[in-house]
Parts: C-alpha cells; sequence; structure tokens
C-alpha cells in the first residue's frame, strides 16, 4: 500500500462549493483518472482519502493537504498528471510526495491555519496595528457565534496565535493571521476582523498555510 500527500489549491470557481461536495468530486475525478485507490474495509467500502481540514465556504487556498491511499505503487509524476485532467477549473494540484503509510492521519496533525485577509475600512494602519495589539494582549475574548443549531459560546482568543498586518492598497487592509485549525476549535478569520472592529465583511479570505504537528 502506498500514501501520497497532495498539496493543492483552490480558487475563486470553487470557494462556495461545500466540504461534502468537495470530497464527492475529488472521488468522481479519482475513479475518472483509474487512479487505484485502496478502500477501506467494512460493510461499505469508500476510499481512502482525506483532506487536511475543511476550508470554510466563500474562503480561496493555495495550502490544502490531501491524503490519498494507493491499492499499489504510483509514481507522483503519473499521479499529478492524470488527475489533473479530471479536475475542474479551480482546483490546482502543486506538489504530491509519497509519505510513510503508518503516520497518524492528517486530520489529527493539524494545528494552525494561516490566513491573508483583505477587509475595507477607513482606519489608517497605525489605528489598526494599535487594535491588534490590544487584542493580542488580552488573556480572554469571549465570543458567540450563531449556528442553525444554536448559540455557541466560546473564547475566540484562544483561537488566535497571532495576527499581523500586510498593508494597505487604497481603501483596503490585508491583514495576515495564524489561528488555531484542528479537532478542539478552529479560528475562523471574519470573527477575527470583526472583533479588530472591522466592520465591512472581508472583501477576499485566502488560506496561505497549513502548520502540521512537527
Amino acid at each position: 500500500m502506498q500514501r501520497l500527500r497532495i498539496r493543492l489549491s483552490r480558487g475563486d470557481e470553487l470557494k462556495f462549493i461545500s466540504h461534502l461536495d468537495i470530497m464527492r468530486l475529488w472521488e468522481r475525478a479519482l475513479r475518472r483518472a483509474r487512479i487505484p485507490l485502496a478502500y477501506s474495509e467494512g460493510f461499505s467500502p469508500h476510499p481512502r482519502i482525506s483532506l487536511a481540514a475543511p476550508l470554510p465556504v466563500g474562503v480561496t487556498s493555495e495550502a490544502e493537504l490531501m491524503d490519498v491511499f494507493m491499492a499499489r505503487w504510483v509514481s507522483p509524476h503519473w499521479f499529478t498528471a492524470m488527475i489533473s485532467e479530471q479536475l475542474p477549473p479551480g482546483i490546482k494540484v502543486l506538489e504530491v510526495y509519497p509519505i510513510t503509510p503508518t503516520m497518524p492521519s492528517l486530520q489529527s496533525m493539524v494545528r494552525y491555519a494561516e490566513y491573508r485577509v483583505e477587509v475595507a475600512t477607513e482606519k489608517g494602519p497605525e489605528e489598526v496595528e494599535s487594535v491588534i495589539s490590544a487584542l493580542l494582549s488580552k488573556e480572554q475574548l469571549p465570543w458567540h457565534h450563531q449556528r442553525d443549531t444554536g448559540q455557541r459560546d466560546y473564547d475566540l482568543r484562544a483561537l488566535i496565535d497571532d495576527i499581523w498586518l500586510v498593508g494597505r492598497d487604497g481603501s483596503y487592509l490585508t491583514i495576515g493571521m495564524r489561528l488555531r485549525c484542528g479537532s478542539s476549535g478552529s479560528g475562523r478569520a471574519e470573527q477575527v476582523t470583526a472583533a479588530l472592529g472591522l466592520t465591512d465583511y472581508p472583501q477576499s479570505i485566502h488560506r496561505t498555510r497549513l502548520i502540521l504537528q512537527a
């Protein structure tokens, strides 16, 4: 058995596709490409593929990670060539490399995600820098998020590792942020901008990096 790790990008064309639909898209593409997939055991076998962390709807990325288990060895070059022919616009395979099949699951290794966020504001860079410093100095930041199942209350500060100002272009500020990402909770970029007092919803949110457990 072989385990390949794929680094890929997702562009504007697919940023409103749900995680479940993305997984279905990959299953269809892998089958059409005749990739020799390994399947799970049990009553209802399914291809052994997994994404590191669901990409929030409306977010683009250059840093998605996916593991695919093969029933037999294939070269990363062959895999890239075959699957690239079956992928729709908006998804691009950037890198493919083999890893040890017995490594922990990809999902269990994700610790942080980094984002580049563009948001419109009349606030100047110095004011935003001051607000960022004030937020990072807090020990707690009580927050709530309304879901279909009801309101969820939590500490937003615990989900923020770092925030930094990248620059300004006209009326838009670009902000970088490193947020926790994992089973214990994941930070959302638009909630962080709201906590900074930036009232407009971000013009764009782009995931630039996933950080795995060392």
